[in-house]
């Protein structure tokens, strides 16, 4: 085993689905420096095409909604056709649809997140397992979840709260499952990151709120914090490592446990 960082991952086909967001751009800078090629997918061409454009040849841009759950294989093949090879699922695509109260929560609201969040990950994971055996080589999938799996959100962000902790639980399972082929699952729960989904139409006073609930350092984390464990997880370096979820948080769950948590902003936000 080499002890480098990109141990594994120079050359390797990588897809990142919400690719245009903060932190899905800054997973996939993080691959095409160790050497990676990536698949950029998110709902728009253009965004895509603008994430791969400053990274050099060989990567790829895939516009897709992964909501069109028949459409997951044709993504992944696409990849694996372009690169020669698939060999991880990075998988941060969501949506968010904050609510101040539970009575605001719509059946609409609860169906587009579980729709979204938890049953498009399911097939999608799924797909990328069947990809990998189909290679014989293994592979590396790794979900995102939330800090909300463990804390269960505050009024009406417990419906995307549900649907991230299921997210933990269906990964543990498919870990579970798919290990005898040399597959691994494993989700990144971030807590406050510094993306414009955050920040967007929250007030100035409630975000230093926010912050000063972190305790490493009383502020938000950088994308680039949340991409540091996941290429960690696809490389060679964690080769023995699955089922686990890895809390980026900056001390933020030691806080949410002791003294709760804010309502969440009135907004509706997709990334």
């Amino acid at each position: 085993m080499s002890w480098n960082i990109a141990s594994g991952l120079d050359g390797k086909g990588v897809v990142v689905t919400g690719a245009a967001g903060g932190i899905g751009r800054a997973i996939v800078e993080g691959f095409a420096a160790a050497g990676a090629r990536v698949c950029a997918v998110d709902l728009r061409q253009d965004a895509v095409d603008e994430v791969v454009s400053g990274l050099g040849s060989g990567h790829l841009a895939i516009a897709a909604d992964l909501s069109d759950l028949g459409g997951h294989e044709a993504v992944l093949r696409r990849a694996l056709d372009t690169f020669g090879s698939f060999g991880v699922l990075v998988h941060t695509a969501a949506v968010l649809l904050r609510r101040y109260d539970i009575d605001d929560i719509t059946e609409e609201d609860w169906d587009r997140q579980l729709d979204v969040n938890l049953k498009a990950t399911f097939f999608l994971n799924r797909a990328a397992a069947r990809l990998f055996r189909e290679q014989g080589r293994g592979g590396r999938i790794i979900n995102f979840t939330s800090q909300s799996w463990w804390t269960g959100g505050f009024g009406g962000a417990v419906a995307y709260a549900a649907s991230k902790g299921g997210i933990v639980s269906l990964s543990r399972g498919l870990a579970r499952t798919l290990a005898p082929y040399d597959i691994t699952v494993n989700t990144i729960a971030p807590g406050f990151v510094d993306t414009q989904m955050l920040v967007a139409g929250v007030p100035k006073q409630q975000l230093e709120e926010w912050k000063r609930m972190v305790p490493l350092g009383q502020r938000f984390t950088t994308p680039q914090e949340v991409a540091a464990p996941v290429l960690f997880l696809a490389s060679d370096l964690a080769s023995h490592i699955t089922s686990t979820t890895i809390n980026v948080t900056g001390g933020q769950l030691v806080y949410s446990a002791l003294s709760g948590e804010p309502g969440p902003a009135r907004a509706d936000r997709r990334y």
